[in-house]
């Protein structure tokens, strides 16, 4: 079995930062795309940022310039600086990983349980 936990969530005022970091553990293999979402309340979940086992990335319109997404392969572990937070930046954030498991050699799916940001105007 694979695990992402995530870690770093929290309560910050509006123009604060918060670092964001998801460690996966278990039957791996290698990992592909690492990605952050976020799910506020009413609403479905969108994604963030997104960055490659090469160290592309890409994010959403919405954080560009103030997010930024890394990931330290030796220890399967993606981070997300958030700078210059927002009200509107108020979500449950979840990592995402795409997970080549030593047992298949298949590419699967993982998702993390998510951390709670709130960031107060």
């Amino acid at each position: 079995q694979v695990q992402l936990v995530e870690s770093g969530g929290g309560l910050v005022q509006a123009g604060g930062s918060l670092r964001l970091s998801c460690a996966a553990s278990g039957n791996i293999f290698s990992i592909d795309n690492m990605d952050w979402y976020r799910q506020a309340p009413g609403k479905q979940r969108d994604l963030v940022a997104t960055i490659t086992s090469g160290g592309t990335t890409n994010y959403a319109d919405s954080v560009k310039g103030r997010f930024t997404i890394s990931r330290d392969n030796g220890k399967n572990t993606v981070y997300l600086q958030m700078n210059s937070l927002k009200a509107e930046d108020t979500a449950v954030y979840y990592c995402h990983a795409l997970v080549q498991r030593v047992d298949s050699r298949l590419t699967f799916n993982y998702w993390g349980q998510g951390t709670q940001v709130t960031v107060s105007s």
